[in-house]
């Protein structure tokens, strides 16, 4: 598949990939994946409030499980324990008529993506590296990044930026927008002027 461009009012506002399956989402779920930093929580709470849907931290909901913060699982158990972790939690999920934030890493694991491709439409947050960098530039040692102590953040960002376009159904680029013109971008672009379930 590829990617095509769509505009609003003569300007960029993301970028969507040729598909049959872009239909209105009804009650199913929006999964938004991307960089650590890259909005997704925030940005999350903002869409779920537009369509009336839940909302859903799948690294919230991994520390409530195992009680721990994610750096401390990566600290004490490693890389691949936390992807190990981190698919399981995915796995777990059931539900419906839910906004749903991913943590960066799940898109290792491809069983994990295929059960979100089954949950709903997958939605990228793309924001530029430089724009990462300076809102990561203190907090890279405690948020539960998951890379070796050897790896750079662009490193990450350059991994797994294939991984990203691979399962995404959308990509929105988020630089230099307020949450309100995203959120208003991305429900015009799935069909969706305003929820279902407010009609």
């Amino acid at each position: 598949m590829r990617y095509i461009e769509a505009s609003a009012g003569g300007t960029s506002s993301g970028l969507f990939k040729e598909t049959s399956s872009m239909k209105p989402i009804g009650d199913k779920n929006l999964i938004l994946i991307g960089m650590p930093s890259a909005g997704k929580s925030t940005l999350g709470q903002c869409l779920a409030r537009a369509l009336s849907f839940s909302f859903l931290d799948t690294d919230q909901l991994m520390e409530e499980r195992w009680g721990c913060l994610l750096q401390e699982i990566i600290d004490s158990e490693g890389l691949e324990a936390f992807r190990r972790r981190e698919a399981k939690t995915v796995l777990s999920l059931d539900v419906v008529g839910h906004v749903i934030s991913t943590g960066g890493s799940v898109v290792y694991s491809p069983r994990a993506m295929a059960h979100l491709q089954d949950l709903g439409r997958i939605l990228w947050l793309d924001l530029p590296l430089e724009e990462l960098e300076r809102r990561l530039a203190n907090g890279m040692e405690s948020r539960g990044i998951v890379r070796t102590p050897e790896q750079s953040l662009a490193d990450l960002y350059y991994e797994r930026r294939p991984l990203y376009e691979r399962y995404a159904q959308m990509r929105v680029e988020t630089q230099g927008k307020t949450n309100q013109q995203v959120v208003k971008e991305i429900l015009k672009f799935i069909h969706l002027s305003r929820s279902p379930r407010q009609e």
